[in-house]
């Protein structure tokens, strides 16, 4: 008689929950059932080039299936999880044509964050995020609709409104947003565009930018920015978004029909399917062997899990920390099949980078060396090439780099029919495309 599997559900293919998968790659006496609503994996540190028109959408992105074509007992099911049942172990998932029904012995969920936008409904209806695909190919076909449109306004301020772009967040999402945002407006709009004067102004609730990083990488941030022609704005953050401007703290008003939200993330509402309170952030808390805290058998990585080091302070919402626990879970699943005990979590961080144009970035190598200027442009290059999955699109993406470097063009400049409308939040609360 052939001995029962062990059956492992990893919901999420993000980083936390496709390395959790992976590590589990080759176990004969484990299977493995992936779940994720796109058939995809993303990577994410990329997405502002998509919405910039320096890279494609599929240059970025690699199809989950091709992942794990050569490993037999990893298996892959297209849809979005419904519910989940920690004391049947199953989960519930709606495909694309019917809800099917899924047992486990251990659970994994990696669900990662979606965008915070502290209750500021406003905000949330009129802000563009930066988290998905979808996200990076409507911003992009937005901001060349913007274009379009003011080319042929007669009036100054109208124009002026339709070319103004406000990023919202300090930290490296909105530096490298607004930086790459001011490049395609430098070097390429302003050539097929005449007569406009397109701003890009960055806006940040605190004092600085970069809040984790030294004062001298803060500082040669803020001014990299500027050089390339941003304006900063900061101790003063967004308190109303309506059509057509924002409104700043101080009570300033900006003409703007673009504002891109990059300041806060929380987790994604997986707590509420497991039946558990969550935390700050709707983060859920974990033990340091990643196990969710009075769930038998189930774990939380990355953005979703809420675990604090040894200086008390929870771990940040990184890929670098999604990577290394999504293995680490896996890991102890086997430990566990083997009775063996559990390792606990101890993050092993090379240091944070941030890019914020051509031959302009800030690198804190494992929190000793720091780099500035082109060094760390070349070193963030360097790492985000190798971490890319799929040699084609390895290829393809340093194809493109070199291309934009030396021509300071943006090719990807095709504005998507389907994206290209603004949306509206309808009274069901739904987004609806106008």
């Amino acid at each position: 008689m052939t001995p029962r599997r062990t059956k492992v559900i990893v919901v999420g293919a993000g980083f936390g929950g496709l390395y959790a998968a992976r590590t589990l790659e080759g176990y004969s006496e484990i299977d493995v059932l992936l779940i994720d609503r796109n058939n995809y994996h993303t990577f994410t540190p990329l997405l502002y080039q998509v919405a910039t028109c320096g890279l494609e959408a599929e240059e970025i992105a690699y199809p989950i299936r091709g992942i794990f074509r050569k490993r037999s007992n990893v298996r892959f099911l297209l849809g979005e999880v419904q519910s989940i049942d920690v004391d049947q172990r199953i989960v519930e998932v709606q495909t694309l044509d019917s809800i099917q029904v899924n047992s486990y012995d251990y659970l994994i969920v990696a669900t990662g964050s979606i965008s915070h936008f502290f209750g500021n409904e406003g905000i949330s209806r009129h802000a563009f995020e930066l988290k998905t695909l979808a996200d990076a190919l409507k911003l992009r076909s937005h901001i060349l609709s913007m274009f379009e449109r003011a080319a042929w306004l007669p009036d100054d301020a109208l124009r002026y409104a339709y070319t103004t772009i406000v990023v919202v967040g300090g930290g490296p999402t909105g530096l490298e947003t607004a930086g790459a945002i001011k490049e395609l407006y430098s070097h390429v709009l302003d050539k097929e565009f005449n007569g406009m004067t397109p701003r890009v102004i960055l806006v940040e609730a605190a004092d600085r930018l970069l809040l984790a990083y030294p004062d001298k990488l803060q500082e040669s941030a803020r001014r990299q920015l500027e050089s390339l022609g941003v304006e900063v704005v900061l101790n003063d953050p967004v308190e109303i978004a309506e059509e057509g401007r924002v409104i700043l703290k101080s009570g300033r008003a900006i003409p703007t029909h673009t504002l891109v939200w990059s300041a806060g993330v929380k987790a994604a509402p997986t707590g509420a399917l497991l039946g558990i309170e969550t935390g700050k952030a709707g983060r859920i808390n974990v033990t340091p062997s990643l196990s969710i805290v009075g769930l038998d058998g189930v774990y939380a990585v990355g953005d979703l899990a809420y675990l604090a080091d040894e200086k008390g302070q929870a771990y940040p919402m990184l890929i670098p920390v999604a990577k290394q626990q999504g293995m680490l879970a896996a890991r102890n699943i086997v430990r566990k099949l083997h009775e063996q005990s559990e390792e606990i979590f101890g993050y092993r961080d090379r240091g944070i980078m941030a890019t914020i144009g051509r031959r302009r970035a800030v690198a804190w190598l494992y929190y000793r060396v720091q780099l500035t200027g082109f060094a760390a442009w070349a070193a963030w290059l360097g790492l985000h090439l190798i971490a890319l999955l799929g040699f084609r699109n390895r290829l393809n993406v340093f194809i493109n780099w070199v291309w934009n470097y030396f021509t300071f063009d943006r090719s990807v400049r095709i504005i998507l029919p389907r994206f290209a409308a603004r949306d509206k939040v309808d009274e069901a609360g739904e987004k609806t495309a106008i």
